[in-house]
């Protein structure tokens, strides 16, 4: 890899991507909430929270999407093409986690690089699916 990204003939099956780990706080749930217009109160009130059974605030789904698509760039680059993300959540987000995420080359295809990952926390896996992304020659 170098600063720009991966290039097509440094990945094949079986590539690894470098580990991310992303400090889970109230300003990132909140920020990625309010930047997504996600105004749904458990992601921004703790009260709330609490009273849907959780023990804070928690991180919405399009934020975790934003972070599953920072981490595929971060390793392929700006030149890269995000072209299809496919992913499932599990357990919460919450404040004082940290999320770090994992993901390895299962196909290639042409140019085209599909990624498996995973952004797990002390609870377990947060997020887990893939990430198909063509690669600059």
């Amino acid at each position: 890899m170098s600063e720009t990204g991966v290039t097509l003939g440094q990945v094949e099956v079986g590539t690894a991507l470098p580990e991310l780990s992303i400090p889970i706080t109230s300003s990132l749930i909140v920020g990625g909430a309010l930047a997504s217009r996600d105004f749904t109160p458990v992601h921004h009130d703790k009260g709330a929270a609490q009273a849907a059974g959780m023990p804070d605030i928690f991180m919405n789904i399009l934020t975790t999407n934003g972070l599953v698509g920072r981490y595929v760039t971060d390793w392929a680059g700006p030149n890269a093409k995000i072209e299809n993300v496919n992913i499932r959540l599990g357990t919460p987000n919450t404040p004082g986690e940290t999320m770090k995420f994992t993901g390895q080359v299962v196909e290639m295809s042409g140019d085209t690089a599909t990624v498996e990952l995973s952004g797990s926390n002390s609870w377990g896996d947060h997020v887990t699916g893939t990430v198909r992304v063509a690669l600059p020659r």
